[in-house]
């Protein structure tokens, strides 16, 4: 079946570094995160360690495109046409459902999909990092209703 990279967080690493990282790992491609597109919720997933199984998928952009896959986790690796990943049958829901997405980022525009990530400051004094559609710069300083 194909699929998109993917693997486990290490503790304390964030969303993106995770993405960036096992596309690496997996494929030898060098990348940058760029957003959130979406997260498939489990319970009971067999992987999970009895835990509830977040899935988050990431759009990140590429620096290198020469494959290098590590070949103790795949198969086969290859670049491939968003449309004919579409049409496969060989693939799982979610990376069909994904490159569906990402073909309509394409023609419509990210900010359709996209769920930018922006670091704001804790009342703890530390910072977390919140994932959300781009607000429009008026409503990032809005006071109140106008």
């Amino acid at each position: 079946m194909w699929k998109f990279p993917g693997g486990l967080s290490e503790p304390g690493e964030d969303i993106g570094d995770t993405a960036v990282r096992e596309v690496f790992e997996e494929t030898g491609i060098k990348s940058e995160f760029r957003s959130l597109l979406s997260i498939r919720q489990q319970h009971t997933h067999p992987g999970a360690f009895g835990k509830s199984d977040m899935y988050i998928i990431c759009r990140l952009k590429p620096y290198s495109f020469t494959i290098n896959f590590c070949q103790r986790e795949c198969l086969k690796c290859e670049w491939m046409n968003l449309s004919d990943l579409v049409k496969t049958k060989n693939t799982t829901p979610i990376t069909s459902r994904v490159a569906r997405l990402l073909l309509y980022g394409y023609k419509e525009g990210f900010d359709k999909i996209d769920l930018t990530m922006e670091e704001l400051p804790a009342v703890t004094g530390l910072f977390y990092k919140l994932y959300h559609k781009k607000l429009p710069d008026n409503y990032k300083t809005m006071t109140g209703m106008d």
